[in-house]
Order: C-alpha cells, then sequence, then structure tokens
C-alpha cells in the first residue's frame, strides 16, 4: 500500500518499533489495534500492508480517525466499542492483535476530559465519555469504598486519610479542587519530586474505566480473535497493568 503523506504519526508511541517488529506483518495480513487513541500503531502497520480493524471506546479518537479511514483506501476500519468486543465485532480470526494499555497522551493533555490536574478541567476521566464518571464516584461512594478503590488501584498507603478528606470536602467537581484536597491531606510540599494526588487520580480512573477488568475480558477476546499462530503484542506502563 502506498501510505498518503498525511499517514504520518503526529504522536509516536512508545515501543512503535519493537511492537511493528513483534507482530511480524506480511503484507495483507489482517490486524487488530485494541486501543487506536491518535492512530499511531495503526499508521504503522498500514505502512507495512496491513489491514487494520482498530477498536477504541473513545468518540473522539473515533471521530479524529476518520479522514485516516479515508486515506487508508479499504485498508482501515475503526470500530467504536470497547477491545474486550473485538472477538464480537471483527469477522474471521485475525494475524495479530496490539494492545497499549491505559490513558492516551490525547486524553491527558486534554484539560476537558479530566483525567490531569496539570490543567483543571470538569472532574470526569472517563474513556468513553459514559457515566458514572470521576465526579459521580467521589460524590456519592462511600469512604470504605473509596479508601480500597485509592489503595488497590493507586496503591495509596494512606488511603482512608484522602477518602475521608475528599468525603469531608464534597461536592468536588474539578480536578484540581480535588488535587488540592489531596495534597492538604498529605501534607504536600512544592519541592515534593511527585505530587501525592497522582496515586489517587491514577486509582480513580482506573476504577471508574474499569481498566483491570477490561484488560482481562480483553486478552481473553484477543485469544478467541487470533488464528492459530497469531501474535499478540501488549504494551504496559505500571505493576497493575503487568
Amino acid at each position: 500500500m502506498n501510505v498518503p503523506q498525511s499517514l504520518d504519526a503526529p504522536h509516536v508511541p512508545v515501543l512503535l518499533d519493537a511492537v511493528v517488529a513483534s507482530l511480524s506483518v506480511t503484507p495483507g495480513e489482517s490486524i487488530i489495534d485494541a486501543t487506536f487513541g491518535a492512530g499511531g500503531y495503526t499508521r504503522a502497520l498500514l505502512s507495512q500492508g496491513a489491514r487494520v480493524i482498530a477498536f477504541d471506546r473513545d468518540p473522539d479518537a473515533i471521530a479524529e480517525g476518520q479522514p485516516l479511514v479515508a486515506e487508508a483506501d479499504g485498508a482501515l476500519e475503526l470500530v467504536h466499542a470497547e477491545f474486550s468486543r473485538m472477538d464480537e465485532e471483527v469477522s474471521g480470526q485475525v494475524d495479530g492483535v496490539v494492545m497499549d494499555i491505559g490513558v492516551s497522551s490525547m486524553q491527558l493533555d486534554r484539560a476537558d476530559r479530566g483525567f490531569s490536574f496539570q490543567a483543571d478541567g470538569p472532574l470526569d476521566m472517563t474513556m468513553g465519555r459514559t457515566r458514572p464518571n470521576a465526579a459521580d464516584f467521589v460524590n456519592e461512594a462511600d469512604e470504605g469504598e473509596m479508601a480500597d478503590v485509592l489503595y488497590t488501584y493507586g496503591e495509596e498507603h494512606q488511603s482512608r486519610r484522602v477518602a475521608r478528606a475528599i468525603v469531608a470536602a464534597r461536592p468536588l467537581t474539578r480536578t484540581g479542587e480535588m488535587a488540592n484536597v489531596i495534597r492538604k491531606a498529605l501534607g504536600h510540599k512544592p519541592h515534593d519530586k511527585k505530587d501525592p494526588a497522582t496515586r489517587s487520580f491514577q486509582a480513580i480512573r482506573i476504577h471508574v474505566n474499569r481498566e483491570l477488568g477490561e484488560l482481562e475480558d480483553g486478552l481473553n477476546a484477543a485469544e478467541r480473535a487470533l488464528k492459530p499462530g497469531g501474535r499478540l503484542a501488549v504494551v504496559t506502563f505500571h505493576s497493575l497493568e503487568d
């Protein structure tokens, strides 16, 4: 396939070369990109001559990927669905699957998505713009449940203190105000190397998106979707995903 100039990736994913090499694409093979995002892996796979079926539950990613679909001239199908449903959405089995687990940079960089406290935004954090979102959780969960989530998914060892502070500060609607509540609860100092709100934000994000359950279901779906001898490449970023 002759890849148009505009298919060059604006964002190069982590481990792109290693993933493409591990999938060992032969032109004409079918590959599932389970986490389309900004399309970095998909572009690389198209350039190798693959037919790509790409999944994303984020409606923004689907909308922004439409020009790539048009330019790929039939070699790319973009599916708005969770990757745990890949075997249900694809007709027949495929030669390879790539999964890049976690939040995407395009989600983190947009304050209106509420994934990050680097810029203030609505307390959302959902990959699919669905409900319940982060605000629903922090404003409605009881203190014990919240503490368990912070400890399990954020490895926050002072989870009960943080949960107590969040409950006392309700209602919370903005990322900035929740980050400040967490910092105050943990005695944050401006010179601290890592912002203490990071762990709690990760935990709440993982919880509201059911990320670890989705990963487990996605791995099982990938096994069903792959042909015998098919290849699976998974990129993870932290110990819980591992």
